[in-house]
């Protein structure tokens, strides 16, 4: 997360060169390693991962000083994954979806026993697909190219506009008062994932930014295009931040394709110095009821089930990914020399039926080879309850879920990480 907002904390320099500069950077993360996640169906697994601590990236940034308090600066990202070289990867469950979005018994609760079973084999074959479509994707990411970030901007003597794919008000606030600083599988948003609780990026966006000294305040909007299954998007952020400690509050709202309110995350956070280290608490406030990417489910199924049984099927895996849950984060980190030890406790309260509970809670540990190189190593534990099923990832990837609802699952990890 540090390093999502390093172009972000540029927008905060004093720019008072009497000539005109321009600087393009090549920058990036190579950061990998091996881990082994248990709890996984058919037992534990032990691979090569990409970001252990962060996702592998590699981008483009630069600036250009146009004189009297004015600079355009633009930054294009790409992700990688050092496993495969790939531009996206699968967690340790691969293909696996969350059993309330693959069994007839959570899906349509309301048909009868044996009506469950007879639909049963047509739910195998079109969850997958579907799943993957309303935003219960196993993948990390999508196919395009730069994923993470890709937007230019100018900045002016009164702030920032930003135009183009970043990172939300209310991740970024998340992201700045989690101890993990959003890295490795305890960061707090690990456990939020299937669907999200926070949009982390809103593409066909315009921001507007102002940082002076310890303050930041932003707006974002994203523009309904009807180029994806989301619609408008409105986003808001406060913040101060100082050595001793630092406040925030962020909002981000969405309308889903027939333009419904969707999914819409109020976070507060705030961090203390505390003896050697700083203490660090979230809080977030999730709601979708009307969810995003669902509406053409049941005319995609007429064919195979009629129009009647399509409706309630896709009302089933409506209700899978609306959300109404609170979401919480408590931790601590301290650098000593080379040392950075970090502690966390994150939990998801899911205030549905499902009762889909996840908490985290573990140790981080990073070694400091040089400014550039370090050696890390985590260790996770998941608990869940009922049909919660979330399974460790890492800070470059979702860990996916479980062997089965309300299983638990255990990550260890070791690893490298480069920046340039």
């Amino acid at each position: 997360m540090k390093r999502h907002f390093l172009v972000f904390a540029c927008l905060s320099t004093t720019f008072a060169s009497s000539h005109a500069q321009s600087k393009v950077e090549l920058y990036g993360i190579v950061d990998a390693g091996v881990t082994r996640v248990s709890g996984i169906k058919g037992g534990s697994v032990t691979q090569l991962s990409s970001g252990i601590m962060e996702g592998s990236r590699i981008g483009l940034r630069g600036t250009e000083d146009l004189g009297e308090g004015y600079r355009a600066v633009f930054t294009l990202e790409n992700r990688l994954e050092a496993d495969t070289g790939d531009i996206s990867n699968r967690p340790p469950s691969r293909g696996q979806l969350p059993d309330r979005a693959t069994f007839a018994r959570y899906l349509v609760p309301s048909l009868p026993a044996a009506q469950q079973a007879a639909l049963q084999p047509l739910l195998n074959q079109v969850s997958a697909g579907i799943g993957t479509r309303i935003g219960i994707n196993v993948h990390t990411a999508g196919p395009n190219f730069f994923d993470r970030q890709i937007y230019a901007g100018l900045i002016t003597p009164v702030g920032a506009v930003l135009a183009g794919r970043m990172y939300t008000p209310a991740y970024e606030l998340a992201g700045t008062f989690d101890a993990l600083a959003a890295q490795s599988s305890l960061a707090l948003g690990q456990i939020a994932v299937i669907p999200y609780a926070i949009d982390i990026r809103a593409g066909n966006a315009l921001a507007y930014r102002v940082q002076q000294g310890g303050w930041t305040a932003s707006v974002m909007y994203g523009f309904d295009e009807k180029t994806s299954e989301t619609g408008r998007f409105v986003g808001a952020l406060c913040m101060y931040k100082s050595d001793a400690f630092g406040l925030g509050l962020a909002y981000n709202t969405r309308e889903n394709e027939g333009g419904q309110k969707s999914l819409t995350s109020l976070v507060v956070g705030g961090h203390v110095s505390m003896g050697a280290g700083r203490v660090y608490a979230t809080a977030a406030s999730i709601r979708d009821g009307h969810p995003s990417a669902v509406s053409s489910i049941a005319a995609q199924i007429t064919p195979l089930v009629g129009p009647a049984l399509a409706a309630v099927i896709q009302d089933g895996y409506v209700n899978v990914i609306k959300q109404d849950a609170q979401l919480y984060h408590l931790g601590y980190k301290v650098v000593i020399g080379p040392n950075t030890l970090y502690a966390a406790y994150n939990f998801y309260n899911d205030r549905r039926a499902d009762n889909a509970d996840v908490a985290s809670f573990g140790v981080a540990y990073t070694y400091a080879l040089s400014k550039r190189t370090d050696l890390n190593a985590a260790a996770t534990r998941f608990n869940n309850t009922g049909l919660g099923q979330a399974a460790p990832g890492g800070g470059g990837y979702l860990g996916g879920v479980t062997a089965h609802a309300g299983a638990d699952s255990t990550s260890l990890a070791l690893g490298l990480r480069h920046r340039f």
